[in-house]
């Protein structure tokens, strides 16, 4: 099923630029977050989503990339939507709080797993049905009849 949650993060950063607020966003760090480690404190990270703080913001469906400054040198951040836990204004913390959810798809530029193939022993006994040729007790093939 499709998550709501980059929809409603992406509501939430637009009303907060619309009213004139300060969009802050709080991320937990795991293994999959590209963001500087000095400035996360207990296994998450606040930042500062302002227009005038990012540059190339993009809030997508599985990933958040973004360009900051930290102490004055700028970075490429990038996370999984799944762990932002938070989303609010700097000036009055309306906002929204989400549940951490463990990254389960790789990354732009993570490989990723390929899937495997095997090989299937197809035996043919003589008195056994083929899986091609399906029948019902009528000895008659399947249909589909509409009931009004």
């Amino acid at each position: 099923m499709l998550s709501t949650k980059p929809y409603l993060i992406r509501a939430l950063w637009t009303w907060c630029c619309d009213a004139g607020f300060t969009p802050y966003m709080t991320v937990f760090v795991d293994e999959h977050c590209q963001i500087p480690l000095d400035y996360v404190q207990d296994g998450t990270v606040t930042l500062n989503l302002s227009p005038a703080a990012t540059g190339q913001l993009d809030l997508g469906n599985e990933w958040i990339t973004l360009n900051a400054r930290f102490g004055g040198v700028p970075r490429e951040l990038m996370f999984p939507v799944g762990a932002v836990i938070g989303i609010f204004a700097r000036e009055n913390g309306a906002g929204m709080e989400f549940a951490y959810e463990p990254t389960a798809t790789p990354g732009p530029g993570e490989p990723a797993s390929a899937p495997t193939l095997t090989a299937v022993d197809r035996q043919h006994d003589a008195g056994t049905a083929s899986a091609d040729k399906v029948a019902t007790k009528s000895g008659r093939p399947p249909h589909l009849q509409r009931i009004k």
